[in-house]
């Protein structure tokens, strides 16, 4: 609700004549309306039917605004186009499960602008070494380049949250850049290894992958989870998955 805010977040995606910009999750409209000032293609996606007929009687003079009412968990982002723009102020709760349903559709994205909890975007965008490297940074990590953007109180919304949020961009790597070869066992992988993060890469990962499995992709099996940046992670995926290993 704070004007401040919602002006850096439209600065920030700077949504330019020729963008489809699709926003998930719109409530009131807050970001919606001055979204819809923009010369971009707008598609507005909202689960809450209460508010569907708003929206929709809002934007009855906007040609350029399209109000669907669905799941954004279950939507095919496929049929709005290419190079899309996806925002939105995400409910904390399916913010995760979300950004990864978008990841199935992210060769028909361009960039995505979203404001999340601040926790979570500290752990999306966290550097190998740190408490916050783990397995969602790896997993988003080999297919998307995060950039946390700005902080915004929770002073910024009403009713305020409990925690502070955080206005985050992410883009699909290149497709020549992101090279796995099997994201079940890259997932699997991770998870294991990050299940038992205090152990060492040789007893987390005993009877799943060996040393000299571990030392061919230039990990020491003497370091911890945590230490193996996202490349490297999936380079260790690629060479059990061409063994045909589990």
């Amino acid at each position: 609700m704070d004007p401040a805010v919602i002006n850096q977040i439209i600065g920030a995606i700077a949504a330019r004549d020729g963008d489809t910009l699709v926003e998930i999750g719109p409530g009131q409209g807050a970001i919606t309306i001055p979204l819809s000032r923009s010369p971009a293609t707008l598609h507005v996606i909202e689960f809450d039917r209460d508010l569907v007929p708003m929206l929709r009687d809002r934007f009855a003079d906007s040609s350029h605004v399209t109000v669907h009412e669905a799941d954004a968990l279950r939507f095919d982002y496929a049929t709005l186009g290419e190079r899309l723009r996806i925002v939105g102020n995400l409910p904390y709760n399916i913010s995760t499960p979300l950004i990864f349903r978008l990841l199935d559709f992210r060769q028909h994205i361009f960039d995505l602008h979203f404001m999340m909890q601040k926790e979570v975007v500290d752990r999306m965008a966290a550097t190998p070494g740190s408490k916050k490297y783990g397995r969602l940074t790896v997993m988003l990590g080999s297919f998307m380049e995060v950039v946390p953007l700005f902080d915004v109180p929770a002073s910024a919304f009403q009713p305020p949250p409990k925690v502070t949020s955080a206005f985050v961009r992410m883009r699909p790597k290149p497709t020549d850049a992101v090279l796995i070869n099997d994201v079940k066992l890259l997932s699997a992988l991770v998870t294991q290894a990050f299940s038992q993060r205090r152990k060492t890469l040789r007893n987390a990962l005993r009877g799943h992958v060996t040393e000299i499995e571990m030392e061919k992709v230039g990990i020491d099996p003497g370091s911890r989870a945590e230490r193996v940046a996202v490349d490297t992670w999936a380079s260790l995926a690629n060479l059990l998955s061409a063994t045909n290993k589990p």
